[in-house]
């Protein structure tokens, strides 16, 4: 039986495709199509029913079993799955979309005959000296690689299936002869290479396989000779020790012999004419989420590879989701190389998971044995990686341990920067890395336009263990600092403009890198005047990428080891900043940070640095505001709009007007607030750049507080739409400290108008990214939301507590900037649990507290609800409630918040209502409801109308 009646047994055919099922393998024309798993499980799918319809629900069930995707997986893979085939061009038509039911395949599909059966040859073998392994019973996901390369040797006669060590190339070897062995009829001849250390017996080796006397000659010439007229396939395995002599042969033969074919295995490539690479890769593995389920970490196969041999060596096939995370986490670990993964997972039954994982962070445990049955060299990874570090040169294994600094990914420039010296020059160092990526021990990837390398986890761990001169490592980690610090200066103008995860991920990778320089600088052996110059490029940085306690770690590094002669310049103004931001961000108000930015902000002063100072004095005002204290904070929001006038700066003036904006907003100056805040959007629109200092977004605080004020404003659905929009547009940046700030004063608006399912959803949101990222008064803010929430459903006795919890974090670390709010709802909540002295004492407290620090917005909704918590205790109307009332409607008008003057009124004519005073309290409510003109299905609105209706 030949390969390609082999791949069409139970296979389809439409246009110039063959789909082979079994093999899971879609050709064209007898080559083979580059199509993922998942589009090729849709294409089975959709031609298993040509010209009917496969609801969406049906094909994702088929393809994701048992794993919840959304429908936008679904146009994914199906798109992918056109662009494979072609649909749509020259004519061809494939797969089409029935609007609202799914997807049908409308091509004219011929199925294969499946009573077609191979014949296999009766007459003597000719070549009795086959010597085939058995195939492995299971393979994890090597179906694909199999399918193709039997396909590809047909044709190219002589494959090297190329990878790194560990990954399995023998495996695949074997599997690919094993379903080859029909066509040669049975004439396979498997030769193991990894026994000869000795390039001249590649020769006699082989030869004496087949059979031949080996005498003292060259056996060459006989070796030709006899394989002249056979149809034999050679699998030479383990190649990269004795490259030259392998591919001379090979290439003898190939000419000489027509029907030998030769499948090679090799960790570079033979280079021969007629050769096909097939680049084996490492088994996919998860992706790093939280949040990921065991079904759908189990569907990877490095996974899959893992659990089966620790089930293998005793250990339980049940894993749960957190286990199911740790063998995840294990198997990135390790980059999915098969070696490493088994190695892995033969410990689990002896120390278990977890202490099999914290092994791994230890330190990679290159010593774990193996199969006693494996080749010596495949018996450990030391052993692996010690035979391929052997048959490096000289030069090789020292560019290889200048690269073994970079963590992660890096360019050919960065290469270049750090290998070279006056020793080794560009060409030798390029030279070196190409034939580094040849022989696998370094890995290529395309991130965009540009190619970048990278060493495995396990390679890069192995080499570090190799001995280098203190010297030379203190003169290439020098240069790997100085190119990063180098590379973040250029990046700096690019921080804000990066709002997705694929624009960041190049980023991330080179802060992986900054980090190990920083660790270098600041260590033993490092520089630390390169450390405090890289620590200055980097905050910034860390601090944008809402990496905060990095930002603050290195800025307090720093600062601490600053020389007194630089003290007070531009280094130390910038760490100063980054400081006491970052602790600002993670600890809310700190004597440490309120020093830090007092100290930025004076020595910008004395540099003359204007947009420094009005940054500064900006984070100062920040700080007293998230510490309560407003009237302070209204002070240096006023001096920072002084200066931006004479700044000439439209993201200046943007900035300014946003503080002034937001702390009018809290004073109850609502309309002067809104001037602000709508000039404050008008001058970001106009600017260059979307910051005034260190990358953050600063028209979101502006456009969520406008939210907010319209709202108050009496506009609850301009209010709404203002809040999605915004919420939309800072979730689209992927920033977590800027999400978290709109996100929580968003929910306001929310839960202000009743849309408690948008509260809901934005309060989970709130509190994933504040855990995620450790933003402990988010967290505490996001807990008090929560009960906010709760209260509102009629849950009062849970949202009590949350709020209470929540209030008791918040005050511990002085953030007291929505503190006022959260204390109205849990007094409205003790209110509804019969607590009406406590709730009445804390509306007290919270009245004193607002009358001090200036947040006078809230003051009539505070003598509103107290007057409410009045009248619950005396159970009938009385004077303090009145009162209590008058007052708040006398502050409502004042501000001009029309949504607490239309609760106040509401709740005072239901009371003269109550005494009989129906014509007193009609004309109250009836004017102040008349002026809304939108959100008549708000609560509130519906509320006052209802109560108006009945005033007759």
């Amino acid at each position: 039986m030949d390969a390609a009646e082999s791949g069409t047994r139970d296979g389809v055919s439409f246009g110039p495709f063959q789909l082979h099922m079994s093999a899971r393998l879609l050709t064209r024309d007898g080559a083979s199509v580059d199509v993922g798993g998942r589009a090729l499980d849709l294409l089975i799918a959709l031609t298993s029913s040509p010209n009917e319809v496969i609801s969406k629900t049906d094909l994702m069930a088929r393809v994701w079993p048992d794993v919840i995707v959304e429908e936008g997986s679904l146009r994914f893979h199906i798109n992918g799955l056109r662009n494979a085939l072609g649909d749509g061009k020259d004519g061809a038509r494939y797969i089409a979309t029935i609007p609202g039911r799914g997807y049908c395949f409308v091509a004219v599909v011929s199925r294969a005959d499946s009573s077609r059966r191979a014949t296999v040859s009766t007459t003597p073998p000719e070549f009795p000296h086959a010597n085939l392994p058995i195939r492995l019973s299971q393979m994890i996901d090597r179906e694909q690689d199999v399918a193709r390369l039997a396909l590809q040797l047909k044709t190219s006669r002589v494959v090297t299936i190329a990878g790194a060590g560990g990954i399995g190339k023998t495996t695949v070897a074997v599997a690919v002869a094993n379903d080859l062995s029909g066509a040669f009829d049975g004439a396979m001849l498997f030769v193991d290479l990894g026994m000869l250390n000795d390039p001249e017996l590649v020769a006699p080796g082989l030869a004496s396989m087949m059979g031949l006397t080996v005498g003292a000659g060259d056996v060459r010439p006989s070796l030709i000779a006899y394989l002249r007229d056979k149809k034999v396939c050679l699998v030479l395995d383990t190649c990269e020790h004795l490259i030259e002599a392998v591919a001379a042969l090979s290439s003898t033969i190939i000419k000489t012999a027509p029907q030998v074919h030769i499948l090679a295995t090799s960790r570079e490539p033979l280079r021969i004419d007629g050769e096909y690479v097939y680049k084996l890769e490492a088994l996919a593995c998860p992706p790093d989420d939280p949040e990921i389920s065991a079904a759908s970490a189990m569907s990877y196969p490095a996974t899959q590879l893992f659990m089966e041999r620790a089930a293998a060596s005793g250990a339980s096939r049940d894993v749960s989701d957190t286990d199911a995370r740790i063998v995840a986490g294990i198997c990135r670990k390790l980059d999915g190389v098969a070696l490493a993964v088994e190695l892995a997972a033969r410990r689990v039954e002896t120390w278990g998971l977890s202490q099999t994982a914290a092994l791994l962070d230890q330190q990679l445990t290159l010593g774990w044995q193996g199969s006693r049955t494996a080749p010596p060299r495949q018996r450990t990874l030391q052993a692996t990686l010690d035979w391929s570090f052997n048959l490096l040169t000289y030069r090789e294994r020292l560019v290889l341990r200048r690269l073994a600094i970079f963590v992660g990914h890096f360019t050919l420039d960065a290469a270049f920067a750090v290998g070279t010296d006056a020793a080794l020059d560009r060409y030798v160092v390029f030279s070196a890395i190409e034939n580094l990526v040849a022989k696998s021990m370094v890995a290529t990837r395309t991130m965009g336009a540009s190619t970048c390398y990278r060493l495995l986890d396990t390679t890069r761990a192995y080499v570090q263990t190799t001995p280098v001169d203190a010297d030379e490592y203190a003169a290439f980690a020098a240069r790997h600092a100085a190119y990063f610090g180098t590379w973040l200066a250029h990046a700096a103008a690019d921080w804000t403009t990066l709002t997705t995860g694929a624009e960041r991920e190049p980023h991330f990778a080179a802060l992986n890198n900054v980090r190990t320089a920083l660790e270098w600088c600041f260590g033993d052996t490092g520089n630390k005047r390169a450390g405090i110059e890289l620590a200055a490029a980097a905050a910034p940085a860390f601090l944008a990428m809402s990496l905060l306690p990095e930002c603050r770690r290195w800025s307090e590094r720093a600062i601490l080891a600053l020389e007194e002669n630089v003290r007070g310049g531009p280094e130390e103004m910038h760490l100063q900043g980054t400081f006491g931001m970052a602790s600002m961000y993670l600890h809310g108000k700190s004597d440490a940070a309120l020093a830090a930015l007092s100290r930025s902000a004076a020595i910008a002063e004395q540099q003359g640095d204007i947009i420094m100072q009005i940054g500064m004095l900006g984070m100062l005002r920040t700080f007293k505001f998230r510490s309560g204290e407003f009237k302070d904070a209204l002070k240096y929001a006023k001096l920072c709009r002084t200066l931006a006038a004479g700044a000439d700066d439209p993201a200046a003036s943007g900035h300014a007007c946003s503080l002034l904006g937001r702390s009018l907003h809290l004073t109850g100056d609502l309309e002067g607030a809104r001037i602000e805040l709508e000039d404050s959007l008008w001058h970001w629109s106009r600017a260059k750049r979307t910051t005034i200092y260190l990358g953050h977004e600063l028209h979101y605080p502006s456009d969520v507080t406008l939210a907010r004020n319209l709202w108050l404003q009496g506009l609850p659905y301009q209010a709404a739409q203002r809040a999605h929009k915004v919420i939309a547009d800072v979730v689209r940046i992927d920033r977590p400290a800027a999400q978290v700030v709109v996100l929580g004063w968003a929910a306001s608006v929310f839960l202000w108008t009743g849309n408690l399912e948008s509260a809901e959803q934005h309060i989970g949101a709130l509190l994933y990214q504040a855990e995620t990222n450790s933003l402990v008064p988010f967290i505490a803010a996001g807990q008090a939301r929560q009960g906010e929430l709760s209260i509102l459903r009629g849950d009062a006795l849970g949202g009590v507590e949350n709020l209470r919890a929540g209030l008791k974090t918040l005050h511990q670390i002085g953030y007291e900037t929505l503190t006022t709010e959260f204390s109205i709802s849990l007094a409205l909540g003790l209110k509804a649990l019969g607590q009406h002295a406590e709730a009445l004492a804390l509306t007290d407290q919270t009245i004193q507290r607002v009358e001090r620090n200036g947040e006078d917005l809230y003051l009539p909704e505070l003598l509103r609800v107290k007057g409410g918590i009045q009248l619950a205790i005396q159970q009938r109307p009385n004077r303090q409630t009145e009162l209590c009332l008058s007052r708040s409607l006398e502050l409502s008008r004042r501000q001009g918040a029309r949504a607490w003057e239309l609760r106040t009124v509401t709740d005072l004519a239901d009371l003269w209502a109550k005494e009989g005073r129906t014509d007193d309290a009609k004309a109250l409510l009836q004017p102040v409801f008349e002026q809304f003109v939108e959100g008549l299905a708000t609560p509130d609105l519906v509320s006052a109308g209802h109560l108006l209706s009945t005033l007759k």
